[in-house]
């Protein structure tokens, strides 16, 4: 739809303050909206900023554990900012304190996961509830016209001042407050802020919560590529490409080191900007409508199937995800050879890159970690996909599909065809991609790569039975996903019990490359569990209603 086709008619929305009543202006219904958002994301948003921001303290602490004294602390800052491709994956590191090493490897990656918070919120409050219908239910009542887009941003703004509070007060209590754990706190909160405002104009451009999602985390992507290429140039973050990115900002506010107060207020300029784009194109629309036109047509060809049909509606995403796992892939790979480096003499950190990546040599022990990181970033996309079969019902799409001659069990597996698939291409690319930038053992590496799959499809599995059997708790896949990736990054540097560890699957396979060996046991055990569960989720689903 063009932007002409969606303008509202002229004096639409004076009648709409004349229907809601005297004097309640554009605002009206704010403050309810802010409410009710807050209410819906109370379990998701607690979750968000305590594990985010308790990793800020979490890091503090193993690097006062690991590298105790000063020296250790240089010694690893020198090798840091001497090796582009880990400059390329944290950027430099501009001072050695405790605070100084704790942003060089929290900035970047907590801007980004404050960016994916952002837009979650910002785009679950306005595009989904426009595209489920019930904004327009809202909107009937005395709710004006920028109400749902400003509750949405205020949210959002709720969610990374908790961020900053969380992780500055965490950082105060490792030993490493003061004003860098002010300017860190604060430089990561206002980039979750900035791509707030960029998910609202991506939901004002695109027709759904999903191409809106898919247009942000695009945004977010490029920015990492531009900091990182940026990076890898210059070890004083001083590269054009760093500053052309919004989470090279964050890194430039160089906590702990001299702090650049008024790289703030550049952040807070492109928040102003992009928020005043964003409420101009909202006020250029009609609720429901979008700039960027869809391309109509009937289902011929190859999407005259419901797997046609499963395969063009996940294509997008499934080639983003391709791309984004072949260029980690490479990156991880090209830190391989460092990883020496990374770990220097200290036998604190060899233990917990052994214990991430089992016995086998410190090269090895890194290409598994990597490995099993990848593998868990991978149940990440499954749970999505398997979850688009919820979207698709809850929506309304499914039930025209399902009136043909199309089955439940033939409109699902379409969808668990692209993500069961789609998780094998991913690993597939990553291990690729992986040996690549190692440069060593092309089958070795993707094995090791490929041998993640069944704790990745057991995931999947879980998602297809929770959406079977309980619809409405289908969500609670993300969960289970999200512990795996905590046990997974977290638990081997604090040393968590064997009991709390199992409970990840990745957490039972072999440790590949190097070590004993391949074990099949366990792969064909949880191989076994992941079809058990696709099989009863497909079951349940086969016998429940629909969801209207």
């Amino acid at each position: 739809m063009s932007a002409a086709a969606t303008t509202a008619p002229a004096g639409a929305e004076s009648r709409s303050g004349r229907r809601s009543g005297a004097g309640t202006g554009r605002f009206a219904g704010t403050g309810v909206l802010l409410r009710l958002a807050l209410r819906r994301d109370r379990i998701m948003l607690p979750v968000w900023v305590l594990a985010l921001g308790g990793s800020f303290s979490s890091v503090a602490g193993s690097i006062a554990s690991l590298y105790g004294t000063a020296a250790q602390r240089a010694d690893l800052a020198a090798s840091m900012n001497a090796n582009s491709s880990i400059r390329a994956m944290y950027g430099p590191v501009f001072d050695d304190s405790v605070g100084g090493l704790v942003g060089w490897r929290m900035a970047s990656l907590g801007a980004v996961l404050a960016a994916v918070m952002s837009l979650i919120v910002v785009v679950r409050h306005t595009r989904e509830e426009e595209e489920t219908g019930r904004q327009e239910m809202l909107s009937a009542a005395m709710v004006g016209r920028r109400a749902p887009l400003t509750a949405a941003l205020l949210t959002a703004l709720v969610a990374d001042a908790a961020l900053a509070l969380v992780i500055a007060a965490g950082l105060a209590g490792s030993g490493a407050g003061g004003a860098g754990a002010v300017a860190l706190a604060l430089a990561v909160a206002g980039t979750g802020a900035l791509f707030a405002c960029t998910a609202a104009i991506a939901a004002q451009l695109t027709e759904s919560a999903r191409l809106a999602k898919g247009l942000t985390a695009a945004v977010i992507g490029a920015a990492f590529v531009l900091k990182a290429a940026g990076d890898s140039a210059a070890d004083d973050g001083s590269s054009v490409l760093t500053w052309l990115s919004p989470i090279g900002w964050t890194e430039n506010v160089r906590a702990y080191a001299d702090e650049r107060w008024w790289v703030l207020l550049l952040l807070a300029a492109a928040v102003a900007a992009q928020a005043v784009l964003a409420y101009t194109l909202a006020g250029r629309r009609d609720l429901g409508m979008s700039f960027l036109a869809t391309r109509p047509g009937p289902a011929r060809g190859r999407i005259g199937t419901a797997a046609g049909l499963a395969l063009r509606l996940q294509r997008g995403a499934l080639t983003g995800w391709t791309l984004c796992f072949a260029v980690v892939g490479v990156a991880f790979g090209g830190l391989a050879d460092g990883a020496a480096d990374l770990v220097g003499g200290n036998e604190r950190t060899r233990e917990i890159v052994e214990r991430m990546g089992g016995q086998s040599g410190l090269t090895d022990a890194f290409l598994a970690t990597m490995v099993s990181m990848l593998g868990m970033v991978a149940s990440l996309y499954i749970v999505a996909s398997v979850l688009r079969l919820h979207g698709e019902e809850t929506a309304g799409r499914a039930e025209p599909v399902l009136a043909g001659g199309v089955g439940r069990i033939g409109w699902a597996a379409g969808h668990l065809v692209i993500a069961f698939g789609g998780a094998a291409l991913l690993m597939t690319v990553g291990g690729l991609g992986l040996a690549a930038g190692y440069g060593h053992d092309l089958p070795a590496v993707l094995g090791a790569a490929l041998v993640q799959l069944p704790a990745v499809w057991l995931l999947g599995g879980v998602a297809v039975l929770l959406h079977g059997a309980v619809p409405k708790a289908a969500v609670a896949a993300w969960g289970v996903a999200g512990i795996c990736l905590v046990l997974g990054w977290l638990g081997p540097a604090l040393d968590l019990p064997r009991l709390v560890m199992d409970l990840s699957p990745f957490t039972h396979l072999p440790r590949l490359p190097g070590g004993a060996g391949m074990a099949w046991g366990p792969v064909l055990a949880l191989t076994a569990v992941a079809v058990a569960l696709v099989g009863a989720g497909a079951a349940a689903l086969r016998r429940r209603d629909m969801l209207s």
